[in-house]
């Protein structure tokens, strides 16, 4: 239960009415002239303040008519008003004895039921628990429902709107959002000025997985009320639903009523952190920026800033911003997350383990509540071991993690990939099933699955395990993706090209289809439909470097318009300028064009950052033969056959490396 669904019920409910309350006659089916009149005599005392003459008059009226259920269903009101419960409860359930439907006894019983349940919350938040009822709430909840429900019926449109408003508060609690839609929503057009409606409405319409017309309804909402509560909840429900940039918009009207809040400013910073692209992580910057420097201690500002910085390039500053993060709270792991990030993108790795190992390790042992969460860290952790070829200690570390977040599909995916790395594909397969048990649909793991399958020379389950997540997961482009690569790296490229056309035109605005479309006709040798995929997603997204990169080291491998791919190739470099793949590239195409210089001084920084994959050492080892570096030159072959071994020609490295032996200098 969230008290923001259930707050206040008593107070809606008891207090003097916020809506006009009607009172409907005593029932005539008993015609005792007494009784009736005591009835009477009873409203009009309790009208005029005289609450003890009315219980007397009302208890008159019993005596006289004992079958009469208005009038116990009065007192009922009356004692609840003096919140005499074990009274108010007694008398309704007296009146219900006779006649079931009655309205007033339902009422007073549905209210006195649900304060029951608001107590029980008020109880587990004075304790600090967690809102858990146990089964005596539950059951006050579904009698407070029962009860409220026959209070309404017959004259739901017309019922007190305060116990309308209570009912929906209560669906939403027990997770009817079916029942409380049609509520609320008469409720918020009925009472314009209710402020909790809205609220209440979309989180029913959340609760119910019917988001878009949430979204919908909200939006009409806004174009005639632009309120600031509205135009909040717009934003939130837009990052829900993932939808950044037009977050980032309804942050940008708030802002024009509220220009110098600093919350709205870093929730604007953040959506357009999440939406990406050059132009909004530079306002998001220059944003977080600004935060920074008027409030230095900032903590979320300084940390955000260092993400922007990041993925524009700047991992320098990135790494200034992410030290300044863990000087004002070296208590919480985000500093050093921000950290481990920014010195990966300039693929720092041994200094991600100077940082991180120690901090990890003084963590052991310690209580929870003086110890920093290092969840976080340890995936970090584990990826810079793992790109230092020190595989043994990343299995430690995403196991260590593993143990720590048992069911967390992300962590056994680290681990599964680490099994990769280290060729212990048996190991791999036996991780990503067991957590497939407890994440039967998650594409990741089953891709990782195939992977080892297929190196453990399965590889036809592998692809079978992925046709049949298709079938299951058509809705989702990384689905098509995932078969696509099995099948292109099972030498099916044929399959791998029709999976992924028929899923373009399923997904035509899908830029990861259209890589992975562009590297498989690369892998058939067909160059020119190769780069027609490619240039078809730079058309729609100019900075996407991964693409410029892939196309740009395409034509250097063939020998190809080089300096056409120099400029692509620079230009993915200016978007990620530490990115050692795209050093590898440029260097790459520097070679072909015979500059050795610049061909050694590019392909030496990703071999210096990546000096575990092979192909990377190999073209270092090729430019410094050329260059007459033989040792040199043995030295980055010896590391391309100690490696990842992904792409390579085993016994033609062995070849180079007997020839550059043979041009070495003989010893005397």
């Amino acid at each position: 239960m969230t008290r923001s669904a259930f707050a206040s019920v008593l107070a809606l409910s008891m207090a003097a009415p916020v809506f006009a309350q009607p009172r409907t006659p005593p029932s005539q089916d008993r015609n005792v002239a007494e009784a009736y009149a005591q009835f009477l005599m009873g409203r009009h005392l309790d009208d005029i303040d005289d609450e003890a003459g009315a219980i007397a008059a009302y208890k008159r009226g019993m005596e006289s008519d004992p079958d009469a259920a208005d009038i116990p269903a009065e007192l009922a009101a009356l004692y609840l008003r003096q919140n005499k419960i074990p009274d108010a409860t007694a008398m309704a359930e007296r009146a219900l004895k006779v006649a079931p439907a009655n309205a007033e006894a339902n009422r007073v019983l549905g209210i006195i039921y649900a304060g029951r349940l608001e107590s029980d919350a008020r109880a587990d938040q004075t304790r600090g628990q967690r809102p858990q009822p146990p089964s005596s709430s539950s059951n006050n909840a579904a009698l407070a429902v029962k009860h409220l429900e026959l209070a309404v019926a017959g004259a739901l449109g017309e019922a007190d709107p305060n116990l309308r408003a209570t009912l929906a508060r209560l669906y939403i609690h027990e997770e009817q959002f079916a029942k409380a839609i049609p509520l609320l929503s008469d409720l918020v057009k009925q009472e314009p000025g209710w402020q909790d409606g809205p609220a209440l409405l979309l989180e029913a319409y959340s609760g119910a997985g019917r988001a878009a017309e949430a979204v919908a309804w909200l939006e009409a909402r806004v174009a005639d009320e632009p309120t600031p509560q509205l135009l909040a909840s717009l934003a939130d429900l837009y990052e829900r639903d993932k939808r950044w940039a037009e977050a980032a918009g309804v942050y940008d009207r708030l802002l024009k009523l509220a220009p110098n809040n600093a919350n709205l400013k870093r929730s604007r910073a953040s959506a357009l952190l999440q939406a990406g692209g050059h132009d909004n992580l530079i306002v998001a910057r220059d944003e977080l920026s600004r935060l920074a420097e008027a409030t230095p201690s900032d903590v979320r500002a300084q940390y955000m800033l260092s993400q922007a910085q990041r993925r524009l390039g700047d991992g320098a500053a990135a790494e200034r911003t992410a030290r300044r993060v863990i000087a004002l709270n070296g208590q919480s792991p985000w500093g050093y997350y921000a950290l481990a990030e920014a010195l990966e993108e300039r693929r720092q790795y041994q200094a991600v383990v100077d940082e991180l190992a120690p901090i990890v390790g003084a963590q052991k042992g310690k209580p929870a509540d003086q110890s920093i969460d290092i969840d976080v860290l340890l995936p970090h952790l584990g990826f810079a071991y793992q790109e230092l070829g020190q595989y043994d200690k990343a299995i430690a570390t995403f196991e260590d993690a593993r143990r720590r977040s048992p069911k967390d599909p992300t962590v056994a995916g680290y681990l599964a990939e680490a099994h990769i790395a280290a060729k212990k594909y048996s190991a791999a397969v036996d991780v990503t099933k067991a957590a497939l048990a407890d994440n039967p649909g998650d594409l990741r793991l089953m891709r990782l699955q195939a992977q080892a399958l297929r190196h453990s020379g399965k590889a036809d389950q592998g692809i079978a395990l992925l046709e049949k997540a298709v079938k299951d997961h058509a809705d989702q482009p990384n689905a098509y993706v995932t078969l696509a690569q099995v099948y292109s790296e099972a030498d099916r490229g044929a399959q791998a090209v029709k999976v992924l056309q028929d899923a373009q035109t399923r997904f035509p605005d899908d830029n990861l289809i259209a890589f992975e479309l562009g590297a498989v006709f690369d892998k058939q040798k067909r160059y020119a439909d190769a780069e027609q995929a490619f240039h078809r997603l730079l058309s729609r997204d100019p900075q996407n470097a991964a693409a410029l990169n892939y196309l740009g080291y395409m034509l250097a491998d063939r020998g190809e318009r080089l300096d056409e791919s120099v400029g692509y190739l620079k230009k993915a470099l200016e978007i990620e300028p530490d990115n050692g793949s795209y050093l590898d590239s440029l260097g790459w195409a520097y070679f072909k064009k015979d500059d050795l210089d610049l061909a050694e001084k590019n392909l030496r920084q990703a071999a210096d950052q990546l000096r575990t994959n092979s192909v990377i050492q190999e073209h270092y080892g090729e430019v410094l033969f050329k260059l007459g570096r033989y040792d040199d030159a043995i030295a980055a072959w010896t590391r391309a056959l100690n490696g990842d071994g992904q792409d390579i020609d085993r016994a033609d490295i062995d070849k180079k490396i007997k020839s550059a032996k043979q041009r070495l200098p003989k010893k005397n």
